[in-house]
């Protein structure tokens, strides 16, 4: 196991691949699962366990990071900004985030499991049932007062520019 001393001898170049390895790991394991699921049981049953997984984990991860940034219960649109750039997915797929006009508008341009999945020849994930949670569950974690909405997400796809694309106001 790698101790604190340890990671103290890391350089801060080290560390920064360090988190960015680390992401791009805990997608794949999401991703390892999820098929492992899909192949002996189907895509249903997968999705359904992923939906339930994600409904945990990611209120899990908003409370951790809120913490971690210090954010007050009501941090707003801003706050929650803030808190996605913080969130494991964002670390391991490019993502955009936009605030306007009283909406945050936040974007993968390129999903890892979606490629992988491509690579593979596999039919793509048709995440949006697990992300409305995923996204959702997040930004009301942040904020109990921010409302979310999918613009985009297979099956769903409205925005060829993108993986997905999510919608957050107060």
């Amino acid at each position: 196991m790698l101790n604190k001393e340890e990671l103290n001898e890391l350089s801060r170049e080290q560390l920064i691949e360090l988190l960015f390895i680390d992401a791009k790991n805990v997608i794949a394991m999401d991703g390892v699962w999820f098929q492992s699921i899909e192949k002996e049981m189907g895509m249903d049953s997968a999705m359904h366990y992923d939906e339930e997984a994600w409904k945990l984990y990611t209120r899990s991860e908003a409370r951790r990071i809120k913490k971690f940034l210090g954010l007050p219960e009501h941090p707003g649109l801003e706050g929650l900004a803030k808190a996605m750039s913080y969130r494991m997915v964002d670390r391991a797929n490019p993502s955009e985030t936009v605030l306007k006009d009283n909406k945050l508008i936040y974007k993968i341009v390129v999903c890892r499991v979606q490629e992988a999945r491509t690579r593979k020849n596999m039919p793509l994930h048709p995440c949006k049932s697990a992300a409305v949670y995923e996204y959702g569950g997040f930004a009301e974690v942040i904020d109990d007062r921010i409302k979310c909405r999918c613009i985009s997400c297979y099956p769903d796809v409205t925005d060829d520019t993108c993986s997905c694309a999510w919608e957050f106001w107060i």
